[in-house]
């Protein structure tokens, strides 16, 4: 029960509104040819961008899958285990990140889709209308694909640290990201219930902070934002909680908590209004 509980730390797809939050499966060892798979569904109350005082809520898909090739998917990520010591693992990673539109939400998985009316307008009440939006005159940002690499090192069974490089984060898929973080795995706290913490910060290049956090000349001449050109460097720390409610070993309850802190230029950019955010989410997940 203990290993099917380490399993579902990274169910949550947090990252589908917080991707700096995803997290690797542990290695799991498995007969060849098997695989370990859980799906579900829940909700996740969240900003509508980092920074924002604004919140939606969001269907939350839960899926995890590992294979017993090392392969895994979990959330918005996917990767692979390349060692089998049982207290050193790295390999590449992959990790699909939502972008981000006029009204500050997302488009990866799990956002609820809003409906529009869709009407002709001329060009002086186009800029009105954006202008009424919280993001209104800034450029859209497309969902994007990054690629790197997560290395995780076991300083007890329980405890682990952990990190992962990834580029592809920028308007030009030029941003690069590292994550540092150390991890409480699955410490119980009442029969079937374990309670995970985690905490950590989010390392940028210039690109990546420009591109989330900065303001062209020509965004400013069409937004009320005042232009804005960030350097790279130190841009969060977070920590978080995750409850797990195991009733049988095929059902599970999962409820996470995360508080991000933006630092450094990322917190002085025009665009942030409350540099610190809180994420809540749960979620009903069935192992097969």
């Amino acid at each position: 029960m203990n290993h099917l509980l380490r399993l579902v730390l990274g169910i949550a797809c947090s990252a589908a509104c917080v991707p700096g939050w995803a997290q690797t499966p542990a290695r799991n060892p498995m007969p060849d040819g098997s695989r370990d798979m859980y799906v579900g569904l829940g909700a996740q109350s969240a900003p509508r961008y980092d920074g924002t005082g604004s919140r939606k809520v969001r269907a939350l898909p839960v899926l995890q899958v590992q294979w017993s090739n090392g392969i895994f998917v979990s959330g918005m990520s996917a990767g692979m285990h390349l060692s089998d010591s049982p207290t050193f693992e790295f390999g590449p990673l992959l990790a699909v990140l939502p972008g981000r539109d006029e009204r500050g939400s997302g488009n990866g998985i799990g956002s609820v889709v809003e409906t529009t009316s869709f009407v002709l307008v001329n060009p002086i009440e186009k800029q009105l209308m954006l202008r009424g939006q919280r993001l209104g005159g800034m450029d859209e940002i497309d969902t994007r694909l990054q690629a790197g690499a997560f290395a995780n090192y076991y300083l007890a069974p329980d405890w682990r640290l952990t990190g992962s490089a990834l580029a592809g984060s920028g308007r030009d898929h030029d941003g690069v990201r590292v994550q540092l973080g150390v991890q409480r795995l699955a410490a119980p706290v009442a029969e079937h219930h374990t309670l995970s913490l985690a905490a950590g910060l989010t390392l940028v290049n210039r690109k990546d902070n420009a591109t989330w956090f900065g303001v062209t000349q020509a965004e400013a001449e069409r937004s009320r934002f005042a232009y804005y050109r960030p350097g790279g460097g130190l841009q969060d720390v977070h920590v978080g909680a995750r409850w797990t409610w195991a009733w049988t070993p095929s059902w599970m309850l999962t409820s996470n908590l995360q508080v991000k802190r933006l630092l450094g230029d990322a917190a002085k950019s025009p665009l942030v209004e409350r540099p610190t955010n809180v994420t809540v989410s749960a979620a009903i997940a069935y192992r097969f």
